[in-house]
């Protein structure tokens, strides 16, 4: 595995580069913390580049940019959109880099990103950790905001099927915002399994689940990103109970997890891991029968 300092990537002059023999990560340490960056050496990102936004920092309003965000939930303005235009700063750890953002101005809570690449695998891990810098106790939740690349598909697990012979309570949970829409034809709504799809025609759609199955995946071109993360039984989580959401409008979807909300005493932290996978060679999948086929083994 190999660590590069100072790399440019898109206008960015001190980007890390994070790589095995497939694939490639991108830190930018102008900006952040993000990750700009993930896919195949020599081939398409994975995530979302936003013309006009790349390669500049210092703006006066908080600007999506594109790539891999750390943010804090619940959404709530101005606190979840506090500037992350300024440089951050960086240190080698074991198999990676940790990129840490000051306490702001308006929270006081840091955010801290450890991101370690397998050496023999396409394999990523992040953990995302809010520090409480501020005087006062804060209740937040670490959000790590996936932002990938348009014209793509997500595929979202759900649990398995109970005859109501079976079990008659309520097993999901779903949190629906004033502007989602099922009657959009991006969404299709299976037995086993949601598919959301990106349209560069379409304006925002969400959705939120308490998601216990602990992976989604985006299908684009012949590639794969998988996005693993956990559910926690005892835990309260922000957005009416949902650990998982996705949004997409005309330029982009989201993929996002979500930790528990907790109250952090001034010198506390909390913590969110992820763990990605991406894979190429992937065929066409339209049904739930091909995501049994072709994505369900890959999953381990």
């Amino acid at each position: 595995m190999n660590i590069e300092k100072n790399v440019e990537f898109n206008g960015w002059q001190n980007c890390i580069r994070l790589a095995n023999d497939e694939v490639e990560l991108i830190i930018t340490t102008d900006i952040g913390p993000r990750i700009s960056r993930f896919g195949y050496i020599g081939e398409r990102n994975l995530f979302a580049e936003f013309a006009g936004q790349q390669g500049t920092q210092g703006e006066d309003e908080w600007l999506i940019r594109g790539g891999h965000r750390f943010w804090i939930a619940p959404e709530v303005k101005p606190d979840t959109y506090e500037l992350d235009n300024i440089s951050v700063d960086s240190q080698m750890i074991d198999g990676g880099v940790k990129t840490l953002q000051p306490g702001g101005d308006i929270l006081g809570i840091s955010k801290t990103m450890d991101i370690t690449l397998a050496p023999g695998s396409n394999r990523v891990n992040i953990i995302h950790t809010l520090q409480n810098e501020s005087s006062q106790v804060r209740e937040v939740a670490p959000w790590a905001v996936s932002v990938m690349a348009p014209d793509g598909m997500a595929v979202i697990p759900l649990p398995k099927f109970i005859a109501h012979t079976e079990k008659v309570l309520p097993n999901q949970k779903w949190s629906l915002w004033g502007y989602t829409d099922f009657t959009d034809s991006r969404w299709s709504l299976g037995a086993k399994y949601i598919f959301f799809r990106q349209d560069t025609a379409k304006g925002p759609n969400k959705l939120g689940i308490a998601h216990k199955e602990g992976w989604v995946v985006y299908l684009l071109d012949e590639f794969m990103f998988v996005k693993h993360f956990k559910w926690q039984d005892d835990a309260v989580y922000p957005d009416d109970g949902v650990n998982f959401e996705t949004f997409s409008n005309e330029d982009m979807l989201e993929l996002e997890s979500l930790g528990p909300l907790v109250k952090i005493a001034p010198g506390e932290s909390t913590s969110l891991s992820e763990q990605w996978s991406l894979f190429r060679g992937i065929p066409y999948c339209e049904t739930e029968a091909d995501i049994d086929k072709y994505i369900l083994p890959l999953l381990g």
